[in-house]
C-alpha cells in the first residue's frame, strides 16, 4: 500500500504543470509560444530566464520529492526505480493539462539528486552546465547529459540507480524528439540568455 500510495502521488505531483502556471500567472500561455509546451525552456522564451528559473525549479522538486520518499520508506529497489521515474511520466503527460506538459528534464534531475545524493549531484551537474555553455541549447544539453548520467551511475553507484537512469534517459529522449529533428536539420534555436 505504500508503494501504490507513493506512486501514484508521484504521478500526480509530477502532473502539476508548474511552467503553465507560472506563465498564467505573468499573463503569458506558454502552450500556445514558441514549442508550445509547458517546459521551463519555453518559459524562458517567453518570460525570460528569472521565470524560466522559478520554473524549472518547482519541476526539480516535483522530481525529488516522491523519489526522496521512496528512498526513505520503500525497501525495493525496483519499486523506488518506478517511483523516481513517474513525476518525469506525470511532467511530460500531465492529467491536470490534457496529457500535453513540458519535456522532463528538470523533473528527472531532481529525482536523480535524491537518489545519488548531494556528493554526486554537485560532482555531475557542471557536465550540464559546460554543455550548454558549448552548444546554446537545452535540448541538446539535456539529451547528452541524460546519457552521460547513465554512463557515471553505472560506473559509480548501485546498479538500480543506472537502470533508474537509463529509464530517465530513454523518456527524454522521447520526449526531446522534436527537438532532435529540428537538431538534425539545424533548425532548433539556441536558448534565450535574456534575464
Amino acid at each position: 500500500m505504500t508503494f501504490i500510495a507513493i506512486a501514484v502521488g508521484a504521478y500526480l505531483l509530477g502532473s502539476i504543470p508548474f511552467g503553465f502556471l507560472v506563465g498564467r500567472w505573468r499573463g503569458v500561455d506558454v502552450l500556445e509560444i514558441g514549442s508550445k509546451s509547458a517546459s521551463s525552456t519555453n518559459v524562458s522564451r517567453a518570460l525570460g530566464w528569472k521565470w524560466g528559473a522559478v520554473s524549472a525549479l518547482l519541476d526539480f522538486s516535483k522530481g525529488f520529492l516522491p523519489a526522496y520518499l521512496g528512498v526513505r520508506f520503500l525497501s525495493s529497489h525496483w519499486q523506488i526505480v518506478v517511483v523516481a521515474l513517474l513525476p518525469m511520466v506525470g511532467q511530460v503527460y500531465p492529467i491536470f493539462l490534457r496529457f500535453k506538459g513540458g519535456k522532463g528534464a528538470s523533473t528527472f534531475y531532481g529525482a536523480a539528486l535524491a537518489l545519488i545524493g548531494p556528493l554526486y549531484f554537485v560532482c555531475f551537474a557542471p557536465i550540464l552546465l559546460l554543455i550548454f555553455a558549448v552548444t546554446r541549447k537545452t535540448s541538446l544539453a539535456n539529451l547528452l547529459f541524460s546519457w552521460i548520467l547513465v554512463v557515471l551511475m553505472y560506473i559509480f553507484l548501485p546498479l538500480y540507480c543506472a537502470i533508474f537512469a537509463v529509464g530517465g534517459a530513454s523518456f527524454l529522449t522521447f520526449a526531446l524528439r522534436g527537438n532532435i529533428q529540428r537538431l538534425l536539420k539545424g533548425a532548433e534555436p539556441d536558448t534565450p540568455l535574456k534575464w
